[in-house]
């Protein structure tokens, strides 16, 4: 069953602590909305199962649409209804980053700038310091609680945000709370500097293959995470915006990056907009080094307000995926290049 209170909080960060002692601790943040309303984000630091230290990754200059679909909530907490339409969080399908370049952190050991606590602390710290900046944390919503005090800041009623990490591809006693279009995150948001600065977290024991509708893993698939480099065709480009009235002949670019050739017959180009995707042509084995460019066909639309297009393999699994923005997207009958 999917997460039952999922959404997203926008809160300005006050305080923080660290639970650095505890067997499952937290990267604890306080937070206040502009309407004085107290919150407190709980940040798994460590996994409650091996390998128990979180794979991270930080986006420090953060380009997604995502934070378009942003605009327009209101400071607080936000319910999100499940599905693709909105700003939900999807680690799989919503191109966010690539799983390749996650890392993994202790979680709280002695000494400056080395676990995953120094991390978070150093963004947050920033935003503190910075009265306009907001934090936008993804995740399940607990409480509020009207008799019960905050465990950590001591606020009344106690109230918060949890779960702010990868909600998919669990296994054990986590596999209840899967589900698609429904991870956790942390965005910072500091509009003096027109950035947006995101931070994800997954669990080692999370699987990157998972099914399109419940979020489990998928039986018999490998759902490791790919090894840097290792992806043997990739999105390189896609003409988004060409020149002449709708519609428009949008056009997506595939590289064979590896050694040998490899067979497209069955694959699929799936964007936001366009229902089933456009099959990639049948053609020859794309060789070594070779390149593509696949119409897009069958109702497959790509945006000019931002994007996501995902490549999918003849069985259905995520080959390849990326995302644009609208600004990438201004320039007509110029490809956007990934």
């Amino acid at each position: 069953m999917p997460l039952k209170t999922y959404g997203v909080l926008i809160a300005r960060a006050i305080d923080t602590r660290r639970e650095g002692a505890l067997e499952t601790p937290h990267y604890q943040i306080h937070l206040t909305d502009d309407q004085g309303t107290h919150y407190r984000a709980a940040v798994n630091v460590l996994s409650q199962q091996k390998p128990a230290d979180l794979l991270y990754l930080v986006a420090d200059d953060f380009r997604h649409p995502v934070t378009a679909r942003l605009e327009g909530l209101a400071g607080g907490w936000n319910p999100l209804p499940p599905g693709p339409g909105g700003p939900n969080l999807d680690f799989v399908r919503g191109n966010l980053f690539d799983p390749a370049a996650l890392r993994t952190l202790p979680p709280d050991v002695a000494g400056p700038d080395n676990d995953l606590a120094d991390l978070l602390d150093h963004y947050v710290q920033r935003a503190i310091d910075d009265p306009d900046a907001r934090l936008y944390l993804f995740g399940a919503r607990f409480g509020p609680e009207p008799k019960v005090k905050d465990k950590v800041f001591g606020f009344l009623p106690g109230n918060g945000v949890h779960d702010i990490h990868m909600n998919q591809g669990s296994s054990g006693r986590f596999s209840g709370d899967d589900g698609v279009w429904q991870d956790g995150g942390l965005l910072l948001h500091f509009p003096g500097q027109s950035r947006w600065v995101a931070i994800f977290l997954a669990f080692q024991s999370q699987s990157w293959h998972t099914d399109d509708t419940t979020g489990r893993p998928l039986d018999g698939v490998d759902g490791t995470r790919p090894e840097p480099g290792t992806r043997p065709v990739r999105i390189v480009a896609a003409l988004v915006n060409p020149k002449g009235p709708a519609p428009e002949a949008e056009t997506v670019t595939l590289l064979n990056a590896s050694p040998d050739p490899v067979d497209l017959t069955g694959w699929r180009l799936v964007a936001r907009l366009g229902g089933q995707g456009t099959q990639v042509p049948a053609t020859a084995p794309l060789t070594p080094g070779a390149w593509l460019n696949v119409p897009l066909t069958d109702g497959t639309q790509l945006g000019n307000h931002g994007g996501e297009i995902t490549l999918l393999d003849a069985e259905g699994l995520k080959v390849h995926g990326v995302s644009y923005t609208a600004e990438q997207a201004t320039l007509e009958g110029w490809s956007v290049v990934f």
